[in-house]
């Protein structure tokens, strides 16, 4: 997508100039929005049976669009086709420009019926709920399992799930599919050869980028032109320094959230990254493909990112690589939550939108893709987890997927959920996200960049046009 020569400030007002753009086409939404979750163009349903608890029209068709991005798209596909068998044909379309592609779709009322609302494009769900342009989904969690049909769909889930398609209230308005487990992504070859340890403290992550760097190997690269990527150690780092309560706080649009002692610690040791050397040369013109290609190529040891990486990086990375998620290095003895805290959560989200001509047809779909021979299909393709609980149990897992299980495992209760990046899509991504672009690059101090997303935060406070979320 791009080059080490690409300039910060070009990416930053492209990324304004595409949030600009979908302003209006996310107001118009409200002109066709309905206050129902119904659509004038919805076909008649089927009749409900045990074969079919959703009730779906068997000649209806269904229109599912799939984001063709780090876990692919076969697992959709091998899913469509389980369905086809029983409820006609589906139209697959794979893209990656789901904005592009389907803003003007929802706007005009004809959208698809199953949509994989995910990657850069990704249309805001928050806005689209308070547009009413999602179908609720208690209808496929309160169905039968495709496994047991003594047992809802909502029963077979992992903890967290639900709760990361919910927006204030109890309703429902995406599944998240995957399970996604967020880290220091590395190689054990690489610490191994070295007779390196993986670092639990700052000093520790110090000491190790200074030992790498006299080798010619950076100690950190991350996906320069997608800076959302440094929030998936950084949150954990914060939480882990200050505790669950600060992250809660910044979700929550506090006062000074940014301001706390466990953000600036953690900006001042990020930083220090940078200004010691150790985030690899030309990593902010990076794009996240170039950024995990240099990293599997053993140019640096970390990189910031989530369980997609081994499916997404595959055709780069060596046989032995030994792909492996750490948790997040801590600061030291003093913070509030022990080594092994890191950021997992339910992600790669699909929505229904409520003006689809299938909704049924939809939602049956994902009831498909959550039994566990599909959920054991895209563990086994994409080597990521689902959101199935035990899916995955009794498998054979590649190097990253067995490495992401185990952390989940060893963190326990130790897991962090930070909601700022789906509550408020713009402020992480394009504002939040450009704020630590500059940090890590070099061109801000902590103090400023605190104080720069302390303004971010409290304008989308203050932002009456933007519906407003709380942690309980």
């Amino acid at each position: 997508m791009g080059s080490t020569d690409v300039n910060r400030r070009d990416l930053i007002k492209r990324a304004t100039a595409a949030g600009l753009i979908a302003v209006p086409a996310m107001s118009a939404l409200s002109a066709c929005a309905s206050s129902d979750s119904g659509s004038d163009n919805e076909v008649a349903k089927g009749q409900k049976t045990k074969d079919n608890p959703l009730g779906v029209n068997k000649d209806a068709g269904l229109d599912f669009v799939i984001f063709d991005g780090g876990f692919g798209t076969q697992y959709g596909k091998d899913a469509a086709e389980i369905y086809e068998k029983s409820y006609g044909k589906v139209k697959l379309t794979a893209t990656q420009k789901i904005r592009s592609v389907l803003q003007p779709r929802m706007v005009g009322g004809n959208p698809p019926d199953l949509i994989d609302n995910s990657g850069a494009e990704q249309m805001d769900a928050a806005t689209l709920i308070a547009k009413d342009q999602l179908a609720e989904l208690s209808p496929l969690l309160d169905a039968p399992s495709v496994d047991d049909p003594d047992t809802k769909v909502r029963d077979t889930l992992l903890p967290g799930t639900i709760e990361m398609g919910q927006y204030g209230d109890e309703k429902v308005w995406r599944l998240n599919y995957a399970y996604t487990v967020y880290g220091q992504w590395y190689s054990r070859k690489l610490l191994a050869d070295n007779d390196w340890e993986y670092p639990r403290t700052w000093d520790e992550m110090l000491a190790l980028c200074a030992k790498a760097k006299k080798k010619g190997i950076a100690g950190w690269t991350y996906a320069g032109q997608h800076p959302y990527y440094i929030p998936f150690t950084l949150y954990p780092f914060i939480g882990k320094i200050g505790g669950r309560e600060v992250l809660d706080a910044i979700d929550n649009l506090e006062p000074n959230a940014w301001k706390h002692d466990a953000v600036k610690s953690a900006f001042e040791a990020y930083h220090e990254l940078s200004a010691k050397g150790y985030i690899l040369r030309g990593t902010p013109g990076l794009d996240h493909i170039q950024s995990q290609t240099q990293w599997t190529k053993g140019k640096c040891i970390f990189i910031p990112n989530g369980s997609w990486v081994e499916n997404e990086a595959a055709d780069t990375t060596p046989a032995d690589f030994d792909m492996a998620c750490g948790a997040v290095t801590g600061l030291d003895d003093s913070d509030k939550m022990p080594f092994g805290t890191l950021w997992a959560q339910a992600g790669e989200p699909f929505i229904v939108p409520a003006q689809a001509k299938n909704p049924a047809g939809g939602m049956e779909l994902l009831r498909i893709m959550l039994s566990k021979k599909s959920a054991q299909n895209f563990s086994r393709l994409v080597k990521s987890l689902t959101c199935v609980a035990g899916a995955t149990d009794g498998m054979e897992m590649s190097p990253g997927l067995a490495s992401s299980s185990q952390a989940l495992k060893d963190a326990g209760d130790n897991v962090v959920n930070p909601r700022i990046f789906d509550w408020y899509q713009t402020l992480h991504k394009e504002q939040i996200g450009s704020v630590l672009a500059e940090l890590l690059a070099g061109r801000m101090k902590p103090a400023e960049a605190m104080n720069k997303c302390q303004e971010y935060a409290d304008r989308t406070a203050k932002d009456d046009s933007v519906r407003k979320y709380k942690h309980a």
